[in-house]
């Protein structure tokens, strides 16, 4: 484990595309897309125009930074990317996740739904089995994570994860606290079992 600050140039940000939540969390992926900009990291994102997604993208594109989304054909017509933004249209949900996953050297969980709750615990089942050591930071504005940490406490405490686990992931309250954790946050913590490769 290392505390050393790593080079970050791409950040995906996974969050909800609902246009109907809450305005403190639309505001907190405004301010996250501003932020990566204003530190020259790209900004990988699922594609869509609407909700936190097209907020974070659209601060970011305004901003004058690097903005990727990448969406499955399917999702055009309802997440309705912005025409603004270079977006990759993919065949499926695996196509994108792994795509995301590629162009991303770390990952920035905003509050989300069933989506992005999905792809989250994807990317932690990855890391526990020690196909990536890639950061992973939750912005648990408003207390909005915390049922999921209490169920990892829980999985935690029946022993069905080992401890190392609780060090994959980090969470803070506010939007200037994501980068800093994303770039100092340990890595290597999981061996992966004989015969796998880590995924790059």
């Amino acid at each position: 484990m290392s505390s050393k600050s790593r080079r970050l140039d791409s950040v995906c940000v996974y969050c909800a595309s609902s246009d109907a939540a809450d305005p403190d969390f639309l505001a907190a992926a405004k301010a996250l897309g501003a932020r990566l900009a204003g530190d020259g990291i790209r900004l990988v994102y699922g594609g869509g125009g609407v909700g936190l997604m097209g907020a974070c993208a659209a601060a970011a594109h305004e901003a004058g930074g690097q903005v990727l989304g990448v969406i499955p054909q399917f999702l055009t017509s309802h997440e309705r990317p912005l025409k603004s933004i270079p977006t990759v249209v993919v065949k499926s949900m695996h196509e994108r996740k792994m795509r995301m996953f590629e162009e991303a050297d770390a990952f920035a969980v905003l509050p989300g739904g069933i989506g992005t709750l999905e792809e989250v615990i994807e990317l932690l089942s990855w890391r526990r089995l020690g196909l990536h050591a890639k950061p992973i930071v939750f912005l648990n504005a408003k207390g909005f994570w915390e049922p999921l940490f209490e169920l990892f406490d829980h999985i935690l405490a029946q022993n069905l994860v080992p401890p190392p686990f609780r060090e994959t992931w980090g969470a803070v309250e506010r939007v200037e606290e994501i980068v800093p954790m994303l770039r100092t946050m340990p890595t290597s913590l999981f061996i992966p079992p004989p015969g796998v490769e880590k995924i790059t």
